[in-house]
């Protein structure tokens, strides 16, 4: 009789483990994150101790203690985060993710030279579709890897690279680039115009991808093509990304050009501007020139070690906080930076403008985390969408481990995220309610593949540029 009992009691608890959470009276959710801090980066920038949020669909529905979130939210998967921080996924600024494939292909030289000497003959001799899909599953793995749930890009053959996301199942602003010398893909400024129109028409709705236009510099493309680039911005209402007060080199040519004018003077003359603009790099930029990014609500990506590393100068971005502009962090392409890991560029941003600034005060690391998250989502025009744990928004969470010896002891939660923390000490990466990564283990890419195909890219591209 004892025997029976015990076997009864087995199998009880072994259903009820399962359905704890189906207990009249609560809503059922898809997946509820249990434990760990949660670092909401809400307006209140609340921090919730052993906290919890509820997952319905793609978006959250619950955020608050894990008895809070209990008492309303049952669900069979479960996701245990105790000793974890819980924070939003990541938000990369700028990105040209099929550059992976030119990592530390031309290091240590100036932006121009850089460009025309080196990075604009590889991409002649060797990009195609195959290989910007190729670079594209490398760069998501290493930004999933790495906690960046969103991205915003700017290359060739974005359909490709869309497909590419979408499997992979992360969020993206993309950008076809148009640019009036011949491309990868199109050989003309119109070819490129029309490729993207079809681009963003097949894209547009969909819930990972944001089709965008990407011109992609003052210094690239004429007065009317910028001009022709914002009108389709503005009648398909879509985003507009660009490189923009990048270098000296830059206000330079637009100064010669263009009666003396600096280049977000130029553009605000030509109209350029719109409230969907996404300005990449904005280094070469005074008070004045930040009022008038305000004015139009440009976001801005911050590139602190692409632009450290081509000397490129640094951006005002202090003076951007104070004025409250939406500037994200980006890593530019891994051919200038050389790698895709938000977690060095926050570290970095904080530093940079400390040293700079001869002050240990500017942009502390809450807004350093801020500018990866929440400020950056603004940066995208997606701040009530992502970078915050809110009820309401698309479920893109990050579960962090802070048990690694170089995390110890933790008293601050965000100088540990900011000063202490590396890409590997993510642990779990969620994307509009679905795990991609799993305790280190990717779910929606294949990693032997990847490093497959980059390996036997390094070969050919050594071989184009003997020629």
């Amino acid at each position: 009789m004892l025997f029976r009992f015990s076997a009864f009691a087995l199998i009880a608890a072994t259903f009820f483990s399962g359905a704890v959470f189906a207990q009249p009276g609560r809503a059922a959710a898809d997946l509820i994150i249990v434990g760990g801090t949660v670092i909401t980066m809400d307006k209140g920038r609340r921090v919730i101790e052993d906290g919890a949020v509820a997952v319905k669909g793609e978006k959250i529905v619950a955020v608050g203690t894990r008895a809070e979130v209990a008492a309303k939210y049952r669900s069979r998967q479960t996701v245990n985060a105790a000793g974890k921080l819980v924070i939003p996924g990541l938000i990369n600024t700028h990105t040209h993710i099929p550059m992976t494939l030119f990592r530390g292909i031309a290091d240590d030289m100036d932006l121009q030279e850089w460009l025309t000497k080196f990075i604009f003959p590889a991409e002649a001799k060797n990009v195609d579709e195959a290989f910007v899909r190729a670079g594209t599953r490398l760069g998501l793995a290493e930004m999933v890897r790495g906690g960046t749930t969103t991205y915003c890009d700017m290359y060739y053959y974005e359909d490709a690279i869309a497909e590419e996301t979408k499997k992979a199942g992360v969020r993206a602003v993309l950008g076809e680039t148009v640019i009036d010398f011949p491309a990868p893909d199109n050989k003309t400024f119109d070819a490129g115009l029309a490729y993207t129109e079809k681009f963003i028409k097949r894209w547009q709705g969909d819930p990972l991808i944001v089709p965008a236009i990407a011109p992609h510099a003052p210094y690239t493309v004429s007065e009317d093509n910028l001009t022709q680039a914002r009108a389709m911005s503005d009648r398909l209402k879509a985003p507009l990304v660009i490189h923009l007060a990048e270098a000296n080199t830059e206000t330079e040519f637009i100064q010669q050009k263009h009666q003396g004018m600096r280049p977000i003077e130029f553009m605000e003359k030509i109209a350029f501007f719109n409230d969907r603009t996404i300005a990449a790099h904005v280094i070469q930029a005074n008070p004045a020139e930040l009022d008038v990014l305000k004015k139009y609500n440009v976001g801005i990506a911050h590139n602190p070690q692409s632009n450290m590393k081509l000397a490129a100068g640094v951006a005002p971005v202090p003076l951007m906080l104070q004025k409250d502009l939406a500037v994200g962090l980006g890593t530019d392409g891994a051919a200038s930076n050389n790698d895709l890991s938000l977690w060095e560029e926050m570290d970095t941003a904080a530093k940079l403008h400390k040293l700079q600034l001869s002050d240990p005060k500017v942009l502390s690391a809450q807004q350093a985390f801020e500018m990866a998250t929440i400020r950056g989502a603004r940066a995208l025009h997606m701040g009530d969408m992502i970078g915050s744990i809110e009820e309401g928004k698309r479920a893109d969470i990050v579960l962090v481990d802070i048990d690694g010896m170089h995390q110890l002891p933790m008293f601050n939660v965000y100088s540990h995220l900011v000063y202490a923390t590396k890409a590997s000490d993510v642990n779990t990466v969620i994307v509009n309610g679905r795990i991609l990564m799993q305790n280190r283990r990717l779910l929606t890419l294949d990693e032997s593949v990847i490093k497959k195909d980059a390996n036997a890219y390094r070969r050919k591209i050594i071989d184009s540029l003997k020629n």
